[in-house]
């Protein structure tokens, strides 16, 4: 287990730093990031005292060395250097271990902590895939069942043309229909808002409230297709189960079907469905750009947008390696969980 676990913790570690070289190469050092944060009239001095500022006149080999140093969460500093309120452990009169938060540099646009736009950002992202996710693995897994259970009959000809369908539309699409029907032409009825954050402003006490009515219209756009793949999995996967050796045993002793269906096929049935909904929750995390455009919802994909929209490649660069991040903590979670799930891998 232990071998297991460096392996992975080694792979991954691996994964994020080829992620974070790629990073530094296409912003930081293709484009001219002074250009982009006063525009390419203003005078050389300021260019010049930008660059400095930014640590961008050093060769890129020592720039890149800085962007990883700043990105680790420990670093060996002089002594005037040494951040604030962290640990550290003196190597000598001069130099110390440093454990630090890793720090992604500062917005070109505003210069706020790019850490905090994005952990901001990252919160409602977190949340609106969290209620997306739960609400497409219930129903896409009741789906499947339902169709499994009735193999080849209307209602799983009926589930089957349905989650096709689901799955050949694009999430930008399924928003701005879903958007339009609820939130616009069926208002009267549903009572829910074209486009809203997590927390809007009160008009009469000017205090931010939770306002949970704008997470349902950008939760089931983004659980669309998420629920049309897990229905034909678990539908496959059922089928595939009932099967078994075991389902027949269980069977000819006279277990009601519902108790063969929930102790015997369910969990045997998850595996493959676990891994679709790992993946879609980790591409809802980085694939949930146009939904939260679309429906004005403050995430990291509206976030990113913007900041590319603006040039502001320090918040650009710092979600690519939170989205990588998330991936690799996804996938790994995953991993883990198999073997809880099936006995013949423990």
């Amino acid at each position: 287990m232990i071998k297991a676990l460096a392996s992975k913790a080694l792979y991954s570690i691996s994964i994020l730093w080829g992620v974070i070289t790629l990073c530094f190469i296409l912003f930081y050092v293709f484009p001219d990031a002074e250009d982009m944060m006063v525009g390419q009239r203003a005078d050389l001095q300021t260019k010049q005292a930008i660059k400095e500022e930014l640590g961008l006149d050093k060769p890129v080999f020592i720039r890149y060395l800085n962007y990883l140093k700043q990105l680790s969460p420990i670093g060996i500093f002089s002594k005037p250097d040494i951040p604030k309120n962290w640990y550290e452990i003196s190597l000598s009169e001069n130099n110390s271990i440093v454990f630090k938060n890793p720090e992604l540099g500062r917005s070109y646009q505003n210069r706020r902590s790019v850490v905090n736009i994005l952990m901001e950002a990252l919160i409602g992202t977190l949340i609106l895939a969290g209620v997306a996710m739960t609400f497409a693995f219930i129903i896409g897994i009741l789906f499947g069942i339902i169709a499994a259970l009735n193999y080849q009959n209307l209602i799983d000809s009926l589930l089957l043309f349905l989650s096709t369908l689901f799955i050949s539309v694009p999430s930008f699409f399924s928003s701005i229909i879903i958007a339009w029907l609820f939130g616009f032409i069926w208002y009267q009825y549903t009572g829910l808002p074209l486009t809203g954050s997590l927390f809007s402003i009160d008009m009469e006490s000017g205090k931010q409230v939770l306002t949970l009515s704008n997470l349902i219209l950008p939760a089931i756009a983004l659980a669309v297709r998420p629920v049309a793949v897990i229905t034909q999995l678990m539908r496959t996967s059922v089928l595939a189960n009932l099967e078994s050796d075991y389902i027949r045993t269980a069977k000819a002793k006279g277990l009601p079907p519902y108790l063969i269906i929930l102790k015997h096929t369910l969990k045997n049935a998850l595996n493959p469905v676990i891994t679709a909904a790992s993946g879609w929750f980790a591409s809802m995390m980085a694939g949930a750009f146009f939904v939260e455009y679309i429906f004005n919802w403050k995430g990291l994909g509206k976030v990113l947008i913007e900041s590319v929209q603006m040039s502001d490649l320090p918040v650009v660069s710092g979600g690519v390696i939170y989205i990588a991040i998330i991936f690799i903590i996804v996938n790994t979670l995953v991993d883990l969980s198999y073997k809880y799930l099936d006995p013949k891998l423990r």
